[in-house]
């Protein structure tokens, strides 16, 4: 993981594209639309193989084990539609009640997201812990907040890689699900949104923080 200093804190980026706050005890995850596949073959046909939702969750719980988490915030898109998370197999709702159990658990509200879910947890539009504000999409007019929503990503040796992107202002977090696809930084959105000092960090087996490519 790599470290970065962020408004006087200390925050570790990950690998799987989550991001640790080791003063606060605090993960933080973002997009991880489970239900993906589920949604996709009900609304279109398209048949994608079923077990993203099993590979993100134990992506998390092993982010959540080797920190040792006792607070995990979600920054919206955690499920693809309302459908899909109803429609969780049994096996996927008791892996994510032992995750909930015994720590503080926050669902940030995003564009796919239905609202509250009886899955455990808090549910909040955004959240402030100093000297952070946790939303889903990055408000331009605000600093030291910490995002997710566009699916950033970043090529390097010919290879796209999820990244996250990183200003004096803001911290975007890539997409943690296992289908979710992704955002050239150089997109219009994201250019003009980070300050043009903006670092990308690499997720994948080498952490690798390069400039935002532009």
């Amino acid at each position: 993981m790599v470290p970065c200093s962020f408004w006087g804190e200390t925050l570790h980026l990950m690998p799987s594209g989550a991001m640790f706050w080791p003063a606060s005890g605090l993960l933080a995850v973002s997009d991880l639309h489970l239900g993906r596949s589920e949604r996709f073959a009900r609304r279109s046909g398209a048949l994608l193989p079923p077990y993203e939702t099993h590979a993100t969750l134990e992506k998390l719980d092993r982010d959540i084990d080797a920190t040792g988490a006792s607070t995990v915030i979600c920054l919206g898109d955690s499920f693809d539609d309302l459908a899909a998370a109803n429609g969780l197999d049994d096996t996927s709702r008791l892996w994510l009640a032992r995750l909930i159990a015994g720590r503080t658990w926050i669902w940030i509200t995003g564009n796919h997201d239905p609202g509250p879910i009886e899955l455990g947890g808090s549910h909040r539009s955004e959240l402030g812990l100093r000297p952070f504000t946790f939303r889903h999409i990055a408000d331009p007019a605000d600093r030291a907040e910490i995002s997710g929503h566009y699916h950033p990503k970043a090529q390097l040796a010919g290879q796209w890689r999820p990244c996250f992107l990183v200003d004096s202002s803001r911290l975007i977090l890539p997409a943690y699900g296992t289908y979710t696809g992704g955002l050239r930084c150089d997109d219009p959105a994201l250019a003009t949104l980070m300050a043009q000092d903006a670092l990308a960090v690499l997720t994948g087996p080498r952490v690798l923080a390069i400039p935002m490519p532009r």
